[in-house]
């Protein structure tokens, strides 16, 4: 069990050295004990959204992957997979008694993002949010014991909210995958066309487009951030740091006039230090 879990962790900052995250991922303000839980969550989120996302194969072909890594998980469940990973990932959905579903639901959103590349309105993008972000914060909850309700709405609103930063952060690399996440709904009442995401157009149709959801990803950061009174000790100041980084990348779509087209907003090594003392020291 011992060498499976440092395997595991050594896969962790592989993982984390090859994907940008606008998160601190199991930083050294987690407690030692909850490292190995929280990386092998990483691990599933991680790797079942590249099976959806990383590459460059069909559409059948990612539905097939992400369909036989959901046939993995379940056997896991029963202690049938011969997959270390795996088998670390049901040790700790049982060592913490938590809710496989949540595990359920990140898939189903990855399987979404395979099929579904538009959105009729802001309820169908929630609705994804719902379960592509906010099933990793109810895991993280739970595994400290934070069951109050108030925390769990909080977390909700925190987590969509930075699902929605990662959208904006990620405007043309998604259109890039044939995905906009902006509703269509919203589409049209700026005025705005896919032709001016094919072309990058940077008009003041766009802009007011992008400003008016980077508005309303803030308001869910700032009516989520009351589960910072549910939180304690370094886990606190680890969902501080992460609040802190969505927070600063919409500050960076805002300085760029909401051009989302000619430069991608992201966190640097100085960010990640200046945060960190800000919202810790």
């Amino acid at each position: 069990m011992e060498t499976k879990s440092i395997n595991t962790l050594q896969n962790l900052k592989l993982l984390t050295k090859n994907h940008y995250e606008n998160f601190p991922v199991s930083s050294f303000l987690i407690p030692a004990n909850y490292r190995k839980d929280i990386a092998i969550v990483y691990w599933f989120a991680r790797t079942a959204d590249d099976l959806a996302d990383e590459g460059n194969v069909s559409d059948e072909k990612r539905l097939n992957s992400l369909n036989e890594f959901e046939i993995e998980f379940n056997k896991s469940l029963n202690e049938k997979s011969h997959i270390p990973e795996f088998t670390v990932l049901s040790q700790t959905i049982k060592s913490k008694n938590l809710n496989p579903d949540l595990f359920n639901s990140l898939l189903s959103a990855f399987k979404q993002d395979v099929l579904k590349k538009r959105y009729n309105n802001f309820n169908e993008v929630l609705d994804y949010c719902k379960r592509s972000a906010n099933p990793v914060g109810r895991i993280l909850l739970h595994m400290f014991n934070i069951i109050d309700k108030d925390a769990i709405i909080g977390s909700d609103k925190i987590c969509t909210a930075l699902q929605l930063t990662n959208f904006y952060q990620d405007t043309k690399i998604d259109f890039e995958k044939g995905r906009i996440y902006y509703p269509k709904s919203e589409m049209e009442m700026f005025s705005v066309t896919e032709k001016m995401f094919e072309i990058n157009e940077i008009n003041p149709n766009i802009k007011a487009l992008v400003k008016h959801n980077v508005h309303r990803a803030q308001n869910l950061f700032d009516e989520g951030k009351n589960l910072l009174e549910y939180l304690s000790g370094r886990f606190k100041y680890e969902i501080k740091w992460t609040i802190a980084g969505g927070e600063k990348i919409l500050d960076k779509i805002r300085k760029q006039d909401y051009d989302v087209f000619s430069n991608r907003p992201k966190l640097n090594k100085i960010d990640f230090i200046m945060l960190l003392v800000k919202n810790i020291y």
